[in-house]
């Protein structure tokens, strides 16, 4: 077996800054990917928002990271010259019914510590949005977009760097992770590392459970898809839009491109397979869905775009789970991380994540 200091298994937006924050600290760092390019899945197949931190519950791994990494994103773009806008999100209450919810949520962003939210009337929605239906909005003034493939090529670039080195077409097929030992198996050789970080994304469940045989720790995962739809024609909105949350989701929000193009999603369908066409016949149900807030919609201009899925830890039915990352204090092997469930905001909290990371590792130096 060849000994190796750390192994990233996974080089999505998660995985490569976790790699990136550990060779920065002066690990040799080796991040595998089993896929031909890096961020194919997950990482390639999401909305690219730059969330504020607003849905998540105080205190929670989720809320923390979302808040730091937004702000960390913003910065690290700037310096990357990375394309980004700041360009705001309104969520909006469509019916008073919704007002109590929506200033539930301004009081959960503040309990957050986020950049504060503007309570907006109706008519000062109106002066923002005219073609927006909503009794009142909340504005994030620090939600954005961010380009993910020029993040994902930054961070590789500067774990490249700091002496870490990215191996495509490489899966991971087997091994053994315990107090005792470590090893990784690869397509016919096997490696011996001193630490591990599995940033799977959507298969990191089943890796930890194949690293960690008979393990009780390790969670069920679930696949919740959604699939997006683009608008034909030209765009009236400004900023994102969103309505308030659903229990899996943030519901069928409108999200802009870099290039003032609008779509819509995702929406939530439990899958048991990684199938990434987009289901067409939702688009009558997506545009009952934006007509709540967009009333001028018609369902003619909506045509399919692209499909994600996400990795959650919990099934339908049930309330969102915080981001697990399990460390030696849960399965007892020291300079082993397993991050489970890293869906949205995994994107925004990729560089907060990382530090987390490092720091528990980087005392094996």
């Amino acid at each position: 077996m060849e000994q190796v200091d750390v192994v990233v298994i996974g080089a999505g937006v998660v995985g490569l800054a976790v790699g990136r924050a550990l060779a920065q600290a002066g690990r040799d760092v080796l991040v595998l990917e089993k896929n031909p390019l890096p961020g194919e899945e997950t990482s390639a197949r999401n909305s690219e928002v730059l969330h504020a931190g607003l849905y998540y519950p105080q205190g929670s791994l989720k809320a923390r990271t979302c808040v730091q990494g937004n702000q960390s994103l913003y910065r690290y773009a700037q310096e990357r010259h990375l394309a980004h806008q700041v360009c705001g999100k309104l969520v909006v209450a469509t019916s008073t019914d919704q007002l109590d919810q929506l200033r539930a949520l301004q009081k959960q962003a503040a309990a957050n510590g986020c950049v504060a939210l503007q309570w907006l009337d109706r008519d000062a929605v109106h002066a923002l949005e005219p073609e927006l239906n909503a009794q009142a909005a909340l504005l994030s003034p620090a939600t954005g977009i961010i380009d993910s493939h020029g993040l994902m090529q930054a961070l590789i670039a500067d774990l490249e760097a700091a002496g870490g080195q990215l191996v495509t077409a490489n899966p991971v097929t087997g091994g053994q992770l315990n107090g005792r030992s470590k090893r990784l198996d690869l397509d016919g050789f096997s490696l011996q590392p001193r630490s591990v970080v599995n940033a799977a994304g959507l298969h990191a469940v089943a890796l930890a459970r194949r690293l960690h045989p008979q393990a009780s720790w390790v969670p069920q995962a679930y696949y919740a898809k959604g699939n997006y739809f683009s608008l034909l024609g030209k765009n009236p909105f400004s900023h994102l839009i969103y309505p308030l949350p659903e229990q899996a989701g943030l519901g069928t929000h409108l999200t802009l491109d870099l290039q003032g193009r609008a779509r819509f999603g995702p929406d939530v369908q439990w899958v048991e397979n990684l199938d990434y066409a987009v289901d067409e016949t939702q688009r009558d149900r997506f545009a009952q869905s934006i007509q709540t807030y967009w009333p001028d919609l018609t369902a003619e201009r909506l045509q399919p775009d692209y499909a994600g899925i996400r990795p959650k830890i919990v099934g339908p039915g049930c309330e969102a789970a915080d981001f697990m990352l399990a460390d030696a204090q849960v399965h007892g092997c020291e300079g082993v991380i397993h991050l489970l469930g890293i869906e949205s905001p995994g994107l925004t909290a990729c560089l907060a994540l990382a530090e987390i990371v490092a720091a528990r590792l980087t005392p094996l130096t």
